[in-house]
């Protein structure tokens, strides 16, 4: 396969283009579908094989074990990312939106204040509030046109009703890798003020050539003790719509409040998705990522590039994942006005910036797992949208 062909997910029950017109008022006949955090790209062969020998054997029963499961992400972790892993460590759920909420109902409770880094991921605030906690947004500052954290912002702001810190690492919507640095400090912040950590790293093998993720247990050790790490292989794979998300949990305490939800939600593995991350978490698989990422980087710098020239835009620098932040505020409009020109002229859906929280306000989050081709033409028709700045 390659990344540039153009597979038609029309009609697909696909998000991203099924749902655009309903959403965002572009039609998927002439529009194109630049938000939900998918790719447009075929799985890797080794993925593919493993769903289609599931489907040629027919019976779709119970399954009996997971140690090969287990063993799959254990390999990729230790090999792609230099973190040891223990089988007992592991947690499979559906999801980790699902993961998240799980966090939230076994660590905290109703009322309980649970701290943002934002702008950030989206749906981290949705399952707060309906979980009944309250989110406590701690504001990302730009310097030198990149989020940085202002820990003597946060301190101030910290009343002692936060119990739990979530954190996106690469960071979603921008694309920032924090150093190793940063991740300690976050390390300090929350044990300053003991709240636990949740560090969603499901972007952590989408990073650029010459660029490194540090996961948390390795930059800051001394913080296991609060840590629970969130990883899946759906963002690499392209398989999000199995849902399988697994929570890794070193610290024993931590782990048994943690098996206790599990048990009590009857919480399980899904048959297609264990066997397509046992044959994504494989050196056919790494060969593919690495592959995928230098498309995917080379995507980010030709719209990058191209948004770049177009006076009053600026996409905010990226060091990895696919979603691209770009910031209208230069424009001087209303984004009611830009909205309308990037939906109504330029007919692309991207994400809107405030669903992101405070800081996304200007902003719009553009989807580049996509061939070169729908890149190359959302630039095009941006252009030909924002014309009389130009």
């Amino acid at each position: 396969m390659s990344f540039d062909d153009i597979i038609d997910r029309r009609g697909t029950r696909s998000a991203k283009w099924d749902a655009m017109e309903p959403l965002y008022g572009v039609s998927p006949d002439d529009g194109l579908a630049m938000w939900v955090a998918d790719m447009d790209f075929r799985s890797p062969e080794c993925v593919i094989k493993a769903a289609q020998d599931l489907t040629d054997h027919g019976v779709f029963g119970y399954r009996a074990g997971n140690d090969d499961y287990k063993a799959a992400i254990i390999w990729w972790m230790e090999n792609r990312h230099n973190w040891t892993v223990k089988p007992e460590e592991i947690f499979t759920t559906y999801g980790l939106v699902n993961a998240v909420g799980m966090c939230l109902n076994t660590y905290t409770e109703k009322g309980d204040e649970i701290v943002l880094f934002t702008p950030v991921y989206h749906a981290f605030a949705k399952v707060i509030n309906n979980a009944g906690r309250r989110v406590k947004e701690c504001e990302l500052v730009q310097k030198d046109g990149v989020y940085h954290m202002d820990f003597d912002a946060y301190d101030a702001q910290m009343t002692g009703a936060e119990k739990m810190l979530i954190l996106c690492s690469p960071h979603n919507p921008s694309g920032r890798l924090w150093s190793e640095q940063e991740l300690r400090d976050v390390a300090a912040f929350a044990q300053r003020h003991d709240l636990l950590i949740v560090s969603d790293e499901i972007h952590h093998d989408i990073v650029y050539p010459g660029k490194k993720h540090h996961p948390m247990p390795l930059a800051a050790p001394d913080c296991l003790d609060r840590l629970i790490m969130l990883t899946a292989p759906s963002k690499t794979f392209n398989i999000a719509g199995n849902h399988d998300g697994n929570v890794i949990i070193h610290d024993a305490d931590l782990r048994a409040k943690f098996n206790a939800t599990m048990l009590s939600l009857g919480v399980s593995s899904t048959l297609y998705g264990t066997e397509m991350t046992k044959a994504a978490y494989s050196p056919e698989g790494a060969k593919w990522v690495d592959e995928m990422r230098e498309y995917i980087a080379e995507n980010a710098r030709v719209f990058d590039e191209g948004i770049n020239a177009i006076p009053g835009l600026k996409s905010m620098p990226m060091d990895s994942t696919y979603l691209a932040w770009v910031d209208f505020s230069g424009t001087g409009m209303p984004m009611s006005e830009v909205l309308d020109r990037v939906r109504k002229q330029a007919k692309i859906a991207p994400n809107d910036g405030p669903t992101f929280g405070t800081g996304g306000e200007p902003f719009l989050r553009f989807n580049l797992g996509t061939p070169r081709a729908n890149v190359e033409e959302a630039i095009s028709r941006l252009q030909s949208a924002f014309a009389d700045l130009q």
